[in-house]
C-alpha cells in the first residue's frame, strides 16, 4: 500500500519558502489557510519531514504549487494494493473517507482553479471567490403591475437590478444547506459554476458537508458523451469518473447515494442542446428521486428556468453588493497583478474610492456583476485609471456577451438566430434599446418588444410575411437573447428590461449615430438635441459625441438649443449680457461666468466659490463685497464694520475706496447707546444701505437686484445644466475642429452677442 505521508525535497523546500514569502504569511496564517489546529505540521513540512499525504498536497495547493514538484519521491497516483469494493467496509464512514481520499486531487484539480478571461494563467479559486449571496424569491416569477415598474427612476432602476426590491437574501452556502435539492439560477457571467467549484473545494477540504463525497459534472460534458446512444445514465457517467481515481467497483458509487453521503454538483442545464435537454433534466429528476438522502445542487441561467426540476428549489444568484465588490476588487488586485504586494493594496484601494465618483456611475452600474467587474478591474490595472473612452469598454462587454463568452466556455448554443452575424444582433437590440429609451421606458411588456423583433425580421431578406410565423420567430428570438446573452431579462412575469441600464443607453446611442451615418442627415441629432434638458438624456449626449466621426455639427446644435431657452426672455438676457460684461476680461471666463452666474441665482454663498478667486484678483474683491452686503443686512453695527473694514483694505479703486470710507463714517459709533444705534437702524439703515449697493453696482457693476420668477429659475437651471453638459461634451475627447471648439469655448453668451459672431463656414 501507498504511504500516507509524504515530505518535501530540498529543492521543493526553496520553492515553497519562496511562495510563502509571497504571501506575506506566518505560519500560523497558512495553517488557518490549510483548517490545521496548529502549526507543527506547517513546520515539519518546511524542515523536510514527514507530513499526512492530505495535508502535504493542501499546503502546496494553498501556495498555488505542484505538490508533485515539491514531493520528495512523489509516487505516480494515489491507489491501494488492491482494488476495494463498498462490501469491505463495514462502516460507511470509513468508506466516504476512503474514497475521498482517492477522489482529492481529482476535486483540487477539477475545482479548484479559475481560468479567468484574457488573464494567461489560472488563478487559485481561493485567491479570487468571495462569498455569493442569493435571492429566494425569483424576480421574474413575481407579479408586478407595469404601471409601477413605469415610476422608476435610472437610480431606481439600478436599485432594482440590484436585488433591492423588498428581497431578503442570504448566504449561499446557507441555501445548500437549508435546502438538499438547490437549483441556483443566474444570468451569464454571475458566478453559477464558480460558486458550485467552491462547494466542492470546501466540501473536499472537510470544510462544508465533511461526511459526503463531493462530485462534480458539467452537464454539457455528460450529454456530449451520451449523445450518439441517446440515453441518459448519469450514474455510469460519475462511475467510468471514479475509474480514474482508482475505484472501479460500481457498488461504492451505488452505496454511497443509497445512505445519502454525496454532495452532487451539476453546472451548467442551460448549456446543453436543447434536443438532449429533456433527457438530461429528466436523468436528473430520477436520480435525485431515487436517492433523495443526498444533497444536490444544479446550475443554470435564469431564462432556463423553464425546465421545471420536480422538488428543486429554485433560487437566484444576487448580484454583489457594495461589500462584494469591494472585497472582488482587494483580492483580484492581489491575485492577478503581477507588482509587489502594496502597489496591489495601494491600486485596489484607489479602484475602489474611484469607483464610487459620479463620473464612474456606468462602472458602477456593471461592476455588480462578477464577470464585468473582472473586466473593469483589468481595464482599471492596465490604465491605472477608468478610461474617459468609453465606448470601447461597452463594445467588449457587448462582444463577450453575444458570442465571446459562450466561445471562451466551448458552449455550443441551437442556432435560433437563423444566420444573424454580430452586427446584425447589434442592430436589432440597437432598435429595441432606441425605442423604449425614446418613450421614456426602461421597462416593457414582453408584447411590446416582440413586436420591435418582429419589425426587424420582417425586413431581413426572405423573411416570412405571415404575421403568425413572424410572432413565432421574434418569440424564439427574445428566448434566445435572455438565455445566451442575458442583454434583455424579464425582470416580472411579461416585463422586460435591459439588464442594465448602461447598455439601453449606449445601444440607444449607437443606433443615433448609425441613422445619421447611414441616412447623412440631421434629423437623428436634431431629435437628439431636442431633449438637451432632461437629465435622463445626459449619457446618450457623452455617447454619442463620443461615438461620431466628427461631432461639430452635434455641439453647435446643442449650443443653438442652450441659446434658444432664454432667447425670448429679455430680463433674462440682461442677466446673461451684465454675466458676460463682468468675466470679458477674465482668462478663466468660463469658471467666471459660472461664479456670477451662481452669484447672482443664489446670493451669499460665496464660501462655495472661494476657489474661483484664485483666477483673478477682482473675483476676490467681488466675494468681499457680496460678504459685505451680508454682513450688513443683519443689522448688526460690529459685524458691518469689520466687514467694512477687511473691505476697504482690499479695494485698490480709488473711487470705490472712497465710498466705502465715507460709508463707513456714517455707520454709528459702536460705543453709543443701545437705543442710539437701533434710532439709526430704523431711520437711516435702509437708505445707507441702498447708497452700499449703488456703490457697488457703480464700481464693479454687481446688481444685487435681480429678481425672477419661478418660471425664470427653472429655465435658468435648465440653461446652467445644458451648459455644463455642453461642457463636457467638449471636455469628453470626441472629434471637435478647433475652430467650433474655441468658438463655443469662448462664451456664454446672449442671443444679441451670439448673432454678432460669424458662423457662417463652420
Amino acid at each position: 500500500m501507498v504511504k500516507r505521508s509524504l515530505e518535501a525535497s530540498v529543492t521543493g523546500i526553496e520553492q515553497a519558502k519562496k511562495a510563502f514569502a509571497h504571501k506575506g504569511w506566518t505560519q500560523d496564517n497558512l495553517a488557518f489557510e490549510v483548517n490545521l489546529k496548529t502549526r507543527q505540521p506547517i513546520w515539519r513540512f518546511f524542515t523536510g519531514r514527514s507530513v499526512d499525504r492530505h495535508i502535504f498536497i493542501e499546503i502546496c495547493s494553498v501556495l498555488s504549487l505542484n505538490w508533485r514538484e515539491i514531493a520528495a519521491n512523489p509516487p505516480e497516483k494515489f491507489s491501494e494494493s488492491k482494488e476495494l469494493g463498498a462490501a469491505e467496509f463495514l462502516d460507511i464512514d470509513a468508506l466516504v473517507q476512503f474514497v475521498r481520499s482517492q477522489r482529492f486531487d481529482k476535486i483540487q484539480d477539477q475545482c479548484g482553479t479559475l481560468q479567468l478571461l484574457d488573464v494567461t494563467r489560472p488563478v487559485r479559486i481561493d485567491d479570487i471567490y468571495i462569498d455569493v449571496n442569493i435571492l429566494e424569491e425569483i424576480a421574474s416569477l413575481q407579479w408586478l403591475e407595469f404601471a409601477d415598474l413605469q415610476k422608476f427612476t435610472s437610480q431606481e432602476f439600478d436599485r432594482f437590478g440590484l436585488g433591492e426590491v423588498s428581497q431578503t437574501q442570504m448566504a449561499g452556502i446557507a441555501a445548500v444547506q437549508t435546502y438538499s435539492k438547490l437549483r441556483v439560477l443566474g444570468k451569464p457571467g454571475a458566478g453559477k459554476t464558480t460558486f458550485l467549484q467552491h462547494l466542492a473545494i470546501q466540501c473536499n477540504r472537510g470544510r462544508f458537508a465533511a461526511n459526503r463525497v463531493p462530485i462534480f459534472v458539467t452537464l454539457r460534458d455528460f450529454a456530449d458523451e451520451t449523445r450518439v446512444a441517446g440515453e441518459f445514465y448519469l450514474l455510469n457517467y460519475i462511475c467510468k469518473e471514479f475509474l480514474t481515481c482508482g475505484i472501479s467497483d460500481p457498488s461504492v458509487l451505488e452505496t454511497l447515494l443509497l445512505e445519502g453521503r454525496v454532495l452532487l454538483l451539476l453546472d451548467g442545464l442551460d448549456e446543453v442542446l436543447h434536443e438532449q435537454s429533456i433527457g438530461v433534466a429528466n436523468e436528473i429528476r430520477r436520480l435525485s428521486e431515487k436517492y433523495q438522502k443526498n444533497m444536490f445542487v444544479v446550475t443554470c441561467r435564469t431564462a432556463a428556468k423553464a425546465f421545471n426540476l420536480r422538488r428543486f428549489t429554485d433560487v437566484e444568484i444576487a448580484p454583489f453588493s457594495q461589500d462584494q465588490i469591494v472585497a472582488f476588487a482587494q483580492k483580484w488586485f492581489t491575485a492577478v497583478t503581477k507588482t509587489n504586494i502594496q502597489n496591489k493594496q495601494e491600486q485596489a484601494f484607489e479602484f475602489i474610492e474611484k469607483l464610487d465618483l459620479p463620473e464612474n456611475l456606468q462602472f458602477r452600474r456593471l461592476a455588480a456583476s462578477p464577470l464585468f467587474l473582472h473586466l473593469v478591474c483589468g481595464v482599471f490595472h492596465h490604465q491605472n485609471k477608468f478610461p474617459n473612452q468609453k465606448i470601447a469598454f461597452y463594445k467588449q462587454c457587448l462582444d463577450l456577451l453575444l458570442g465571446k463568452w459562450d466561445e471562451t466556455k466551448a458552449i455550443e448554443r441551437d442556432e435560433v438566430y437563423e444566420g444573424f452575424s454580430l452586427p446584425q444582433k447589434l442592430k436589432l437590440l440597437s432598435q429595441v434599446a432606441s425605442a423604449t429609451f425614446e418613450q421614456g421606458n426602461y421597462f416593457f411588456e414582453q408584447r411590446i418588444v416582440e413586436q420591435y423583433i418582429s419589425d426587424y425580421i420582417s425586413d431581413l431578406p426572405n423573411a416570412s410575411t405571415e404575421p403568425e410565423e413572424l410572432q413565432l420567430d421574434s418569440e424564439e428570438v427574445l428566448q434566445a437573447i435572455e438565455l445566451q446573452h442575458g442583454l434583455l431579462a424579464e425582470r416580472v412575469r411579461g416585463i422586460f428590461s435591459f439588464s442594465y441600464l448602461t447598455f439601453q443607453e449606449y445601444l440607444t446611442a449607437r443606433k443615433i449615430v448609425a441613422s445619421y451615418n447611414l441616412q447623412a442627415l440631421e434629423r437623428p441629432l436634431e431629435r437628439l438635441v431636442s431633449h438637451i434638458t432632461e437629465p435622463r438624456w445626459r449619457e446618450i449626449f457623452l455617447l454619442t459625441a463620443a461615438m461620431l466621426r466628427s461631432a461639430d455639427f452635434l455641439v453647435l446644435l446643442m449650443k443653438q438649443e442652450v441659446d434658444a431657452l432664454v432667447a425670448q426672455d429679455p430680463y433674462l438676457q440682461k442677466f446673461l449680457t451684465w454675466i458676460s460684461q463682468k468675466s470679458f476680461a477674465a482668462p478663466e471666463s468660463a469658471a467666471i461666468r459660472a461664479f456670477y452666474f451662481a452669484l447672482a441665482r443664489t446670493p451669499h454663498l460665496t464660501p462655495y466659490f472661494a476657489l474661483v478667486c484664485i483666477f483673478d484678483q477682482g473675483i476676490f474683491l467681488d466675494v468681499a463685497l457680496d460678504n459685505l452686503v451680508m454682513e450688513c443686512t443683519i443689522a448688526d453695527a460690529h459685524a458691518c464694520d469689520d466687514a467694512l473694514s477687511y473691505t476697504l483694505a482690499i479695494a485698490q479703486d480709488a473711487g470705490l475706496h472712497q465710498a466705502l470710507q465715507q460709508l463707513k463714517d456714517l455707520l454709528p459709533d459702536p460705543e453709543q447707546s443701545r437705543e442710539s444705534i437701533q434710532t439709526w437702524w430704523q431711520t437711516s439703515y435702509p437708505a445707507w444701505m441702498e447708497q452700499l449697493k449703488t456703490a457697488i453696482a457703480k464700481h464693479r457693476n454687481i446688481q444685487h437686484h435681480w429678481h425672477f420668477s419661478p418660471q425664470q429659475q427653472q429655465v435658468l437651471q435648465q440653461y446652467y445644466d445644458a451648459n455644463q453638459l455642453l461642457i463636457d461634451c467638449l471636455n469628453s475627447n470626441c472629434e471637435i475642429t478647433d475652430v467650433v471648439r474655441q468658438e463655443i469655448e469662448a462664451s456664454l453668451l446672449p442671443i444679441e452677442e451670439l448673432s454678432k459672431r460669424e458662423w457662417q463656414g463652420l
